[in-house]
């Protein structure tokens, strides 16, 4: 139970140095997130990453658990094997919409020309999501384009006056 305890003591630390650490960058970084929503998720994600490993070491520590911990590390291999194939769009748009928050090829409130089925349109940003890029279109539509096509697609920057 002591190893129980110092291991869950040690995943909270360092859970919330995670948190601590994003936030104090957020913070010196203002403006440079459009939003919350990349900061957020990442340090969510690595949180529970961190809880999850805190748990495997423990089972692998503890000799009566180690098959459970071995168990434990098969099938998380499996279980993402699987979830990666179950979720190829929602993954290849979740790391396109990493890359576009990183590599910032347009802003909030860029105007730009897309293409769309019907042929190319010019819209304003409106928001930039892990999943999706929301444009306001000129005829007043409101397109919701997966972060995957946006990222494989030339979008062209328009002037404010044209």
């Amino acid at each position: 139970m002591l190893y129980a305890v110092l291991f869950m003591i040690a995943a909270t630390v360092i859970a919330r140095a995670i948190r601590a650490a994003v936030l104090r960058v957020e913070r010196a970084a203002e403006g440079m997130f459009p939003d919350r929503t990349a900061p957020m998720f990442l340090m969510q994600l690595a949180q529970a990453f961190v809880y999850v490993m805190a748990a495997i070491l423990y089972a692998q520590l503890v000799p009566f658990l180690r098959a459970f911990g071995t168990a434990m590390l098969a099938g998380a291999s499996i279980a993402s094997i699987i979830l990666g194939l179950a979720a190829q769009n929602t993954l290849g748009n979740l790391i396109a919409g990493v890359a576009l928050l990183l590599y910032r090829p347009f802003r909030v409130g860029d105007r730009l020309q897309v293409t769309l089925p019907e042929g190319p349109v010019l819209a304003v940003v409106e928001a930039l999501t892990l999943g999706y890029t929301f444009l306001q279109a000129d005829d007043r539509r409101r397109l919701v384009i997966p972060n995957s096509l946006m990222a494989n697609q030339v979008t062209i920057h328009v002037p404010p006056s044209a």
